[in-house]
C-alpha cells in the first residue's frame, strides 16, 4: 500500500511539474524588451543652466506650479546629492533589475495579453513609501531611494515600514501598482470586501512572481508568515465570533488591513502579530476559491467578495 501511495505521489508531482514547466515555457517565449530611462542620473548630472533642456525632454516630471529655483535647489542640495550617490552605489548598473522586470512583464502578458510594455523611468523622489513603484500603462516609475536596504542610514522610518525598503521588494511593489488597473475597488466597506480585495492582489503575486516567497509577496518577515500560519484558525474564529466579516466599522481597516506595526485584536497576542493580517487571511480565501473552482483569473478578479467567499470552501488550517 505504501509503495502504491508513493507511485501516485510521484505521478502527481510529475504532472504538477510538467504543468508548471509548460506555463513557464510559454512565459519565456513571450517577447518583452524594456527601455529604461535613468531620469535620476539625468536630473542630478544636469547643470542648472541646462534645466530648460531637461524639462523639455521630461515634461511629465516637472509641475508648472513650481519655479525653476525649486529644481535647481534640489540639484545642488548636498543631502539630495548624497542620496543620489548612495543610489548610484547600489544601482549604477540597472541590468539585473531590468531583466527581472522583463521577466515580470512576460508573466503579466501571459495572463493579460493586452498589456502594453511600459517604458521604465528610475527616479529619486520624495521618500513617499506609498509611491515606491507606479505603473501607468505606458510608463513604470520606480523610486530608487526607497530600495537601498532596510538598515540604510537615510531611513528614519518605523521598522514595519523600512523592512520593505529592500531591492527584493521592487517586483512585488510593481505588481501592487499594476493590480490597481485590474482589480475593481471593493463594492462595499465591509471587512470581508477589503480582505478579498487584497487577497486578489496577493494571488496575482502568486501567478506573476512564482519564484518569490509568501513573505516577500506580502512584505512580511519569515517569522511573521509563520505567525499567521500558526494562528490562522484563531484569527478566523475571532472574526466569526466578533461578527466582523460583514461589519463596515471604519476602524476595522486600521486594525486588520492597513500598514501597521501589529494588528489590533485588543488581546495579548497583538504585539506578537504582524499588521495587515486581514490581507493574509483574504489571500488564503482567494487561494481556496481558485483551488475549488474552474474560473479564469480575469473573471475571479471581477467577482463580488461575498460571492467569491461563498464559493471558496475556505477552511482555516487547524492549529496543531
Amino acid at each position: 500500500m505504501k509503495k502504491y501511495s508513493l507511485v501516485v505521489f510521484l505521478v502527481l508531482m510529475l504532472i504538477s511539474c510538467d504543468k508548471k514547466s509548460k506555463v513557464e515555457k510559454a512565459v519565456e517565449a513571450i517577447p518583452v524588451e524594456l527601455k529604461v530611462d535613468r531620469f535620476d542620473k539625468a536630473f542630478f548630472e544636469t547643470a542648472p543652466k541646462d534645466l530648460p533642456k531637461l524639462k523639455a525632454e521630461y515634461p511629465f516630471f516637472f509641475s508648472d506650479q513650481f519655479e525653476d529655483k525649486v529644481w535647481i535647489d534640489k540639484m545642488q542640495n548636498p543631502l539630495w546629492r548624497e542620496l543620489y550617490q548612495e543610489v548610484e552605489k547600489k544601482y549604477s548598473d540597472f541590468g539585473k533589475q531590468t531583466t527581472e522586470i522583463e521577466d515580470l512583464f512576460k508573466h503579466i502578458k501571459y495572463y493579460f495579453p493586452e498589456t502594453t510594455t511600459p517604458k521604465v523611468y528610475t527616479v529619486i523622489a520624495e521618500m513617499d513609501y506609498n509611491k515606491k513603484a507606479i505603473y501607468a500603462n505606458d510608463k513604470l516609475i520606480i523610486a530608487l531611494e526607497l530600495y537601498l536596504g532596510a538598515n540604510h542610514r537615510f531611513y528614519e522610518f518605523p521598522k514595519y515600514l523600512k523592512q520593505n525598503f529592500e531591492e527584493r521588494q521592487m517586483m512585488p511593489d510593481i505588481v501592487t501598482s499594476f493590480s490597481l488597473h485590474k482589480i475593481p475597488p471593493p463594492s462595499d466597506k465591509t471587512l470581508l470586501a477589503n480582505m478579498i480585495y487584497y487577497g486578489k492582489e496577493l494571488y496575482l503575486k502568486d501567478l506573476l512572481l512564482p519564484e518569490y516567497t509568501d513573505a516577500e509577496k506580502i512584505g512580511y518577515q519569515p517569522q511573521q508568515i509563520t505567525w499567521c500560519q500558526e494562528n490562522e484558525s484563531y484569527m478566523w474564529r475571532f472574526f466569526i465570533d466578533e461578527n466582523l466579516l460583514f461589519d463596515s466599522d471604519s476602524r476595522l481597516p486600521n486594525r486588520f488591513i492597513n500598514l501597521a506595526p501589529f494588528s489590533k485584536f485588543y488581546l495579548e497576542i497583538d504585539n506578537e502579530s504582524p499588521g495587515r493580517v486581514g490581507q493574509w487571511v483574504g489571500w488564503q480565501i482567494v487561494r481556496s476559491f481558485m483551488e475549488n473552482n474552474e474560473v479564469s483569473v480575469q473573471d475571479m478578479l471581477k467577482m463580488d467578495a461575498k460571492q467569491l467567499f461563498d464559493k471558496s470552501k475556505y477552511k482555516p488550517k487547524k492549529n496543531e
